[in-house]
């Protein structure tokens, strides 16, 4: 069901304060997250060996002990337990729990859930989210989701439902019709949108000249196994250069909670020509903060559930979908899933 041997985005990096303990469900296994003395990440299995109380109910002690809140058995962020205060206060060798590897990059917390070791060369890279980036980053924003993260994918690899789902957001009656070519590199699949002498979406139109005039526009967006997606759109003159224009560069992180539920975490940047020089820069990101998750909480999410619902409901009717062109893209990454996770199996058996 899962690729295992891979970086998950678990939190954004700001959600994990000092001397807290954050749980999270990743793939089916639950997980407390906290910080240890040193300020990097530590993940343990959520789960008291003990009575199987959750250990994110308990305290973070000095010296990087995490304390059951039922009996106060101490963990430490390699997963033994170093201490039970009762009785002979002897230690059985089963009392451990599972250790995780964490590791901060790009504000984000990531976790590999996989057997083989942990390789941070791995980590996706969204750089453009780091503080000094140069970019102007909008809020780190987060959703749960009911339904399953492939299918959160295939919503945002095919954005031909923006023109309907988004009228007057990131889509509109002009970008119906556009040029579809998928292209794949290795485990990495892109999809390009590219729309000549348009009228501007509503987002596209207040990120460049703010005056309706038509564009060319650029849409490209990346999907990598097995959930990183980048969506880099822009405008700029018709005939002209990209380099002229202004566009966003979308992070969208999908982590499987369940098999009926998706972590969602999303970020953004504005990149090329600021055209309004006056324009109030916090204010414009709070703007396209709260822009970009009504499209995707208001409009994205309640389709989506509807859609995955039906499907657990009437799986007999729901087996073969009809396809249309516009889903060459995420036919191509589940595909692509498919067989990273077999051949995984494959190895692992």
């Amino acid at each position: 069901m899962y690729l295992r041997n891979a970086w998950y985005a678990a939190m954004w990096s700001e959600t994990l304060g000092a001397g807290k303990l954050v749980p999270r469900t990743i793939l089916d296994e639950p997980l407390v997250f906290f910080r240890k003395t040193s300020g990097e990440v530590a993940a343990l299995t959520d789960l008291c060996p003990h009575k199987f109380a959750p250990l994110h109910l308990g305290k973070l002690l000095p010296g990087d002990r995490v304390q059951c809140g039922y009996h106060g058995l101490e963990f430490v962020p390699s997963g033994e337990c170093v201490r039970n205060p009762h009785g002979s206060e002897r230690i059985s060798p089963n009392c451990k729990v599972r250790s995780y590897s964490a590791i901060e990059r790009h504000s984000m917390v990531w976790i590999w859930m996989g057997s083989a070791p942990a390789d941070p060369s791995l980590v996706p890279d969204y750089s453009f989210m780091n503080d000094d980036s140069g970019y102007d980053i909008t809020r780190r924003d987060f959703l749960r989701i009911n339904a399953n993260y492939r299918l959160v994918a295939d919503n945002l690899m095919d954005l031909s439902h923006s023109p309907y789902l988004h009228d007057g957001v990131i889509g509109g009656p002009d970008t119906i019709k556009a040029e579809i070519r998928v292209e794949q590199e290795g485990n990495t699949v892109k999809v390009h949108r590219p729309k000549q002498n348009v009228r501007p979406t509503g987002l596209l139109d207040r990120v460049y000249r703010k005056d309706g005039a038509r564009v060319d526009i650029w849409s490209t967006i990346r999907w990598a196994a097995p959930c990183y997606i980048l969506n880099d759109t822009g405008a700029y003159p018709p005939g002209g250069e990209r380099s002229d224009g202004a566009g966003v560069l979308g992070a969208h992180l999908l982590t499987p909670e369940t098999e009926d539920t998706t972590l969602y975490h999303f970020a953004a940047a504005r990149t090329g020509t600021l055209f309004d020089k006056d324009e109030d820069q916090i204010a414009f990101r709070q703007w396209l903060s709260d822009a970009r998750r009504h499209a995707f909480a208001n409009q994205d999410e309640p389709i989506i559930e509807a859609q995955y619902q039906m499907r657990k409901t009437y799986p007999a009717a729901t087996t073969k979908p009809v396809l249309l062109e516009t889903d060459a893209g995420p036919v191509r990454c589940n595909r692509i899933l498919d067989e990273m996770i077999l051949k995984e199996k494959l190895l692992s058996s």
